[in-house]
C-alpha cells in the first residue's frame, strides 16, 4: 500500500469513528505509553526554547542548535537531570520528553554549563498495564510502526517493552530502513529505592548517504534538484547503534537523597561513505568524490553520582548537591579510500559501477574526564533563587598517530557558576548568570581531510541575564541577553577543521507561550543573534567576522485551535523564519533567508474503546527552495512540501 492510499485509509477509518475529547494528560503522564493521542507540543510546553513530546517538535532552539552552538556536540547532554555522554541520542523508546534548559529554565539543574543543557526525560515503566501504538506514512513512501507497552510483573517490578520498525525514502529518494528495539525496567528494589535499567538497539541494514554539492569557487550553486537518487547505488552503510544504562533513586532519608546513573552508548558502522560532488559549476556540471571508511567504532562510557541534602526552614530551602561525574570514551577512525568517480552533471544520477576499496591504516583516541562538584541552591518563597556551584575535572585525550607517537591533551580546571533570580513583584522575576566549562567541540565534519578526527576539549564561557513575566496566570513571557565565547573551529586553507581563532556569540531570545482562549494556544520565540569571530594573524579577506553557520535572526510562531463546534477536532500551523546564514569562511557567500509554512491538524476520537489519535501534516506548506548548509562552502537542497499521517492508539 502506497503512502497516499494509507492516509486515505486513516481518514476514513476517523470519520466513522465517534469523537471524544479526552482530557489533557497531567504534567506527569505528557507522553507516556498509554496516553500519546493526547501529545500536542503546543499546549503542553512552558516556552518556546526548545522541547520534544514524544513526536511533536517545537522552538528555536534544538539539540545540535542552542544560542549558535551544539550543545550535543559540547556534550552537555543529561538524562532525568543525570549526566550522559551519547555517541548517540536516546530515542522515543527511551526519552518521552526533551527539553532546552537556557536562562531560568536552567535553575534546577545543580551544575549548567554553557551552550545550555539538552534534558531528555527517561521513559518510567508505570504501574498499571498501558500501550500505545503508531503507524505513519508519507506521500514520499516512507513507512513507520511504532510500539511501546507497560507490563506490571509484580508489586515492586514492571517492564516498558518498545518496538520500531521504519522504511524511510528520503527528501532525494535516499533509502534507510531501520529495526529498532527497547528494554526498560522500574524496580522498587526497597522502600525509597528505585532501580531502572535500559538496553536500546536500532539496527540500519540499509543507510544511503546523502549527497553534499561544493562549488568550484565562493558562490552559491544553482538551485539543486529534488526527489532525485544521486548514486552510484553502492553508496550506502549500515551499523549498529545502541544506548544502555542504569538510574536508581534512593531517598536515604525525608532530607537526604542519592541519584545515580552509569550509561554506556555506542556506534559501530561496517560500511559508511561521504558522498560529494566538487568543483560544481553554474552550469550544473562537477566531478563526483567517494569517500569510503573502513569499520568505524565509537563508545563511551559515562555517569553521575550525586548526593543532595534538603534543609527547609519555612519559606526558605536550602539544596546542597555533592557530585562526582565521569567519562570514558574510545573511537576508530581513519583508514579511508577516497575514489575519483569523474565529472558528473547533477540533474542525471551516477551510475559508476562499485570498484575494489584500498584502506590504510587506522587512528584510535581515548578520552578520559573525571569531575567532582559541589553545588547549592536556594530559594526563598516570593523573594528568590540562587544557584552556585564549583567544579574541579581532569581531561585526558590520546590519539595514537598512524605514523607512530601519542598526540596528547590534557587540562585540569576549576569551573564555576552562579545565578541569582529575584521575584520583583507577583508576576515578575528577573535573573543574571555566569558559568564557564570544559566542553568536547564535535569531530571533524566529511569534506575535511581529517574527517571523523576527533577535535580537542576547549575552555567556554556565558554570561546571561533577562526576565520572566506573567502576562496572564497561564500566559508567560520569558526574555534574555546573553554573550558565549569560545575558540572558532573550521576549514583552514589546506582543508584541515581545525582552530582558527575564537568566535563570541551575542545575542536576544524571547518567549511567550500559553492559551489565549480556552480554544486558542500559541507558542512564539524568537533569538536574535551577533556573533563575531576574532582571528588576529590572519590573511587578510581569509576569515571573516561572522562564523560559518551564524544566522542572525530565527523567529517561530506556531498555533493549536480547537473549534468549540467540532468535539475532538484541533487544526494547528508553524510559521518559521530565519535570516541568511553566512555559507563560507570568508563570509562572502551566505544562503539567502526564508520563511516557511506547515500545517496540520489532530482529530481525537475513541477506536474500540480506545482513546485515539489521527495527525496529519503538511511540511513546507508553499514549497519553499533553498539548500542546507553542509559544511564551509557544502550544500544541500532543503526538502520540498510533504504530507504526512500517522495513527495513534492507546491501549
Amino acid at each position: 500500500m502506497t503512502g497516499k492510499a494509507m492516509m486515505l485509509s486513516a481518514l476514513s477509518a476517523a470519520a466513522a469513528a465517534q469523537p471524544a475529547q479526552p482530557p489533557a494528560p497531567a504534567p506527569t503522564d505528557i507522553a507516556a505509553t498509554g496516553s500519546r493521542a493526547a501529545e500536542n507540543a503546543v499546549r503542553q510546553v512552558g516556552d518556546a526554547f526548545g522541547s520534544t513530546i514524544g513526536r511533536e517538535v517545537i522552538g528555536v532552539y534544538n539539540q545540535q542548535n542552542v544560542r549558535g552552538f551544539s550543545p550535543i556536540a559540547a556534550g552537555n547532554v543529561r538524562i532525568d537531570g543525570l549526566y550522559f555522554d551519547p555517541v548517540v541520542p536516546p530515542n522515543t523508546r527511551i526519552s518521552r520528553t526533551t527539553t532546552i534548559r537556557v536562562g531560568l529554565s536552567a535553575l534546577g539543574s545543580p551544575f549548567p554549563a554553557p551552550t545550555g543543557l539538552v534534558d531528555f526525560g527517561f521513559r518510567r515503566p508505570g504501574d498499571t498495564a498501558a500501550a500505545s501504538a503508531l503507524i505513519l506514512a508519507d506521500e514520499w513512501g516512507t513507512l513507520n510502526a511504532e510500539v511501546d507497552a507497560v507490563l506490571p510483573v509484580s508489586g515492586r517490578l514492571s517492564l516498558g517493552l518498545g518496538a520500531s520498525v521504519r522504511r524511510e525514502s528520503g527528501p532525494d529518494s535516499t533509502r534507510e530502513n531501520s529495526l529498532g528495539g527497547t528494554l526498560t525496567a522500574r524496580w522498587a528494589l526497597a522502600p525509597g529505592i528505585m532501580v531502572m535499567p535500559f538496553v536500546s538497539l536500532l539496527y540500519q541494514p540499509l543507510d544511503d548517504h546523502r549527497l553534499s554539492f561544493q562549488t568550484a569557487s565562493e558562490f552559491l550553486p544553482p538551485l539543486l534538484p529534488r526527489r532525485q537518487r544521486f548514486g552510484p547505488d553502492w553508496v550506502n552503510g549500515n551499523g549498529l547503534d545502541a544506548n544502555a544504562g542504569v538510574l536508581a533513586d534512593w531517598q536515604i532519608a525525608p532530607q537526604w537523597q542519592l541519584r545515580a546513573g552509569l550509561f554506556r552508548s555506542s556506534r559501530n558502522r561496517d560500511r559508511q561513505m561521504t558522498n560529494l560532488v566538487r568543483g560544481l559549476l553554474p552550469n550544473r556540471t562537477g566531478t563526483q568524490r567517494v569517500i569510503v571508511d573502513p569499520r568505524l567504532a565509537f563508545a563511551a562510557v559515562s555517569g553521575e553520582v550525586r548526593l543532595t541534602r534538603q534543609i527547609d526552614d519555612g519559606p526558605r530551602r536550602h539544596q546542597f548537591h555533592l557530585a562526582v561525574r565521569g567519562r570514558s570514551g574510545d573511537r576508530r577512525f581513519g583508514g579511508s579510500d577516497t575514489l575519483e568517480l569523474g565529472p558528473v552533471q547533477i540533474d542525471t544520477p551516477s551510475r559508476v559501477p562499485e570498484p575494489g576499496f584500498r584502506f590504510s591504516q587506522q587512528q584510535f583516541d581515548d578520552v578520559k574526564q573525571i569531575t567532582g562538584g559541589l553545588a547549592y541552591e536556594g530559594r526563598w518563597l516570593g523573594v528568590g533563587e540562587l544557584a552556585a556551584g564549583l567544579q574541579w575535572t581532569d581531561y585526558k585525550k590520546r590519539i595514537d598517530l598512524p605514523t607512530g607517537g601519542v598526540q596528547a591533551t590534557d587540562a585540569r580546571l576549576l569551573l564555576y557558576n552562579i545565578t541569582i533570580a529575584a521575584n520583583i513583584s507577583d508576576g515578575l522575576v528577573i535573573y543574571a548568570g555566569t558559568v564557564n566549562g570544559l566542553e568536547e567541540s564535535g569531530i571533524a565534519p566529511g569534506n575535511a581531510i581529517n574527517r571523523n578526527e576527533a577535535l580537542p576539549a576547549i575552555t567556554t564561557r556565558q554570561f546571561d541575564a533577562g526576565l520572566r513575566l506573567a502576562i496572564t496566570d497561564q500566559i508567560k513571557l520569558v526574555a534574555g541577553v546573553f554573550d558565549i565565547s569560545k575558540p572558532y573551529f573550521n576549514l583552514d586553507a589546506t582543508g584541515r577543521f581545525d582552530v582558527l581563532g575564537d568566535v563570541a556569540n551575542r545575542g536576544m531570545e524571547a518567549s511567550i507561550a500559553g492559551p489565549i482562549t480556552g480554544s486558542l494556544s500559541i507558542v512564539a520565540g524568537g533569538v536574535w543573534l551577533w556573533p563575531k569571530v576574532s582571528a588576529p594573524g590572519a590573511v587578510p579577506g581569509r576569515i571573516g567576522e561572522r562564523p560559518v553557520g551564524a544566522i542572525g535572526q530565527r523567529l517561530e510562531f506556531s498555533a493549536d485551535w480547537r473549534p468549540p463546534f467540532a468535539p475532538g477536532l484541533s487544526v494547528d500551523a508553524r510559521l518559521a523564519h530565519r535570516s541568511s546564514e553566512t555559507a563560507t569562511v570568508s563570509n562572502s557567500v551566505a544562503i539567502p533567508g526564508r520563511t516557511v509554512i506547515d500545517l496540520g491538524g489532530r482529530y481525537r476520537f475513541r477506536l474500540a474503546g480506545n482513546n485515539a489519535l489521527l495527525r496529519v501534516q503538511i511540511n513546507n506548506l508553499f514549497d519553499v527552495e533553498g539548500y542546507d548548509l553542509r559544511g564551509a562552502g557544502a550544500y544541500g537542497p532543503i526538502p520540498g512540501r510533504l504530507a504526512q499521517a500517522y495513527v495513534t492508539i492507546d491501549f
